[in-house]
């Protein structure tokens, strides 16, 4: 029974190959590391990140809206994963630009922009997983006693990110 139905994915996959045109030899080799890292720059140099955040149970009913700026990232030397982001967190009372050393690591050829346990000064110790893709953004965070998702779009800025704020 097992085989049959191995047999026959194999043959629908086989299949469908044939009927779209594509042949399977020629598909394009994936982007190097190089080009990726250099997209993940362009994409979030001088940014806004704007969409919603959830905390506590993580119901979309109750998500706010969030704007994140994004002045600058640069890939830190060496072949780790580390980035430093030039971020600007206009918070409460709070309005400050900070240097982030924050760690990417990528799944096949998105970037996940990855905390753990990581201190935020002047804001706590926050772990996250944050996805960028096609101009979105996508992830979960925690802050210790608090935590939920977030999600929104990115928009390239005429002052680089200077202009942007986290609302709550």
């Amino acid at each position: 029974m097992k085989c049959r139905i191995g047999i026959m994915c194999a043959t629908m996959l086989l299949a469908s190959s044939f009927a779209t045109g594509e042949d399977p030899a020629k598909t394009p080799a994936p982007p190097s590391k190089e080009e990726l890292q250099k997209k993940f720059h362009e994409t979030l140099n001088g940014v806004t990140l704007t969409g919603h955040f959830t905390s506590g149970k993580g119901d979309l009913a109750s998500a706010k809206e969030e704007k994140y700026g994004i002045e600058s990232v640069t890939k830190l030397p060496g072949d780790g994963d580390q980035w430093l982001f030039k971020v600007r967190i206009q918070y409460g009372e709070h309005d400050v630009t900070l240097p982030l050393p924050l760690r990417v690591v990528w799944a096949g050829d998105t970037p996940v922009i990855t905390l753990d346990k990581f201190n935020v000064p002047g804001f706590g110790q926050f772990t996250a997983r944050v996805m960028i893709f096609d101009g979105k953004y996508s992830g979960m965070w925690d802050g210790g006693n608090h935590g939920g998702m977030l999600f929104g779009k990115i928009t390239k800025d005429e002052k680089g990110g200077k202009e942007a704020k986290k609302s709550q």
